[in-house]
């Protein structure tokens, strides 16, 4: 199935029905008095968290979404039948935004949490609302009102435990396959990742948990360059990040710039995200003679003056991989139980997400108002129609 991480859609909540203008026609009963009924309300959309689904692929080919309208009331004071709501399902890690005003309506960040997104019309009164001890024929209803009209644009952040951080080709597809059932393309050329892949990476029979894989990154990637500000905001939702290198680059170029200029990145995408846990993983050790491996990780670290953790692998053999998941499963074990022991540790989670989903959305609105206003300074068409022609007088 094709990833699809963004897509825009329309959504129209159902019209009210109107009230009915209606009086009693029986035998034997004379000026029966108005008894017009109500409309029903209009039917609203709702958004709903669903782990079944993990793209936004459908939204691609279905762009209209529509509730039912409300019907109208009828004699007999008998009110009209509301509009059904319409439920949307939507993949956990979705945050959804107005493309009119840029405002975030909703993250849908749990299984079958409900959004509204578009409210229902009110119903319309029936001229039964309207007697009184003047006015024994009242001929007056009201109509029902329209339902909102929104347009919406849908952002996926997958949902992992651990992301993977560094340039094109520094192995991070080599490792999440080594280490879990996921199997990304693997190559050796850059960019052979194009949209993020998850994998389940079990410790043991009962325990695991997520890593993510995103494309990798360049220079400038923050601000747009190759794939890294769309696939950033991924790395939002993750607890821990493997920064993982190439000790030994097939183009020569030094490790040690490369982790400097994806740190950088970082910082300016989020710097909420850049005080994320970080370990520094040294791939490809296995592309470097075993005299030379240790002292050629040694100097990286000291040349980049890294104080975390550090873990020294061959993703393609395999080599010191059992030990870099098992530490990360040890720590994001302990990290749940500190949150559910202590609430102050629980709240500083919460709040550290709150600000990464924030800087995440600055972004994503800089980048939609940069489009927009490039949108508007390529339509040159000055009259405010849709159309762009060119119109020849002939003599």
């Amino acid at each position: 199935m094709q990833f699809v991480d963004e897509a825009s859609i329309i959504v129209e909540a159902g019209k009210g029905g109107n009230g009915c203008l209606s009086f009693r026609r029986e035998k034997y009963v004379p000026k029966g008095g108005p008894d017009g009924g109500d409309g029903g309300h209009g039917g609203s959309v709702y958004l709903i968290g669903d782990d079944a689904l993990n793209t936004l692929i459908d939204f691609k080919y279905q762009r209209f979404y529509k509730a039912q309208n409300g019907q109208p009331g009828q004699g007999r004071q008998m009110s009209g039948r509301a509009g059904d709501d319409l439920h949307v399902k939507v993949p956990v890690g979705t945050t959804v935004i107005d493309e009119d005003t840029l405002e975030v309506i909703a993250d849908v960040t749990e299984i079958g949490q409900v959004v509204l997104v578009a409210q229902g019309g009110r119903r319309g009164l029936g001229n039964i609302h309207f007697k009184s001890s003047t006015n024994r024929a009242p001929r007056r209803t009201t109509p029902g009102t329209e339902g909102e009209r929104r347009n919406l644009r849908f952002e996926m952040k997958v949902m992992a435990d651990v992301g993977l951080l560094g340039l094109p080709n520094a192995g991070k597809s080599t490792l999440i396959r080594s280490v879990s059932a996921a199997k990304p393309k693997v190559a050796n050329y850059p960019f052979t990742t194009l949209v993020p892949n998850l994998g389940v990476v079990k410790i043991g029979q009962h325990e695991h948990f997520v890593m993510a894989d995103i494309p990798g990154l360049i220079e400038g990637a923050s601000d747009g360059a190759g794939l890294g500000l769309r696939f950033l905001k991924h790395l939002t939702r993750t607890r821990l990040l493997f920064h993982v290198v190439d000790v030994a680059p097939f183009d020569e170029s030094d490790p040690v710039q490369a982790a400097e200029a994806i740190v950088h990145e970082l910082g300016q995408f989020s710097p909420t995200l850049a005080e994320r846990p970080r370990w520094l993983v040294l791939n490809k050790l296995d592309l470097l003679p075993a005299e030379e491996r240790e002292a050629a990780a040694d100097e990286i670290v000291r040349r980049l003056g890294w104080e975390g953790p550090v873990f020294r692998v061959s993703a393609i053999s395999g080599e010191g991989t059992e030990a870099l998941v098992q530490a990360a499963h040890r720590w994001l074990t302990e990290q749940r139980q500190l949150e559910n022991e202590d609430e102050e540790a629980a709240e500083r989670e919460r709040e550290m997400r709150r600000r990464m989903e924030d800087e995440a959305v600055a972004r994503t609105e800089a980048r939609l108002g940069r489009k927009r206003k490039r949108d508007d300074e390529d339509d040159d068409d000055f009259d405010g129609d849709d159309y762009d022609v060119e119109i020849e007088y002939a003599p």
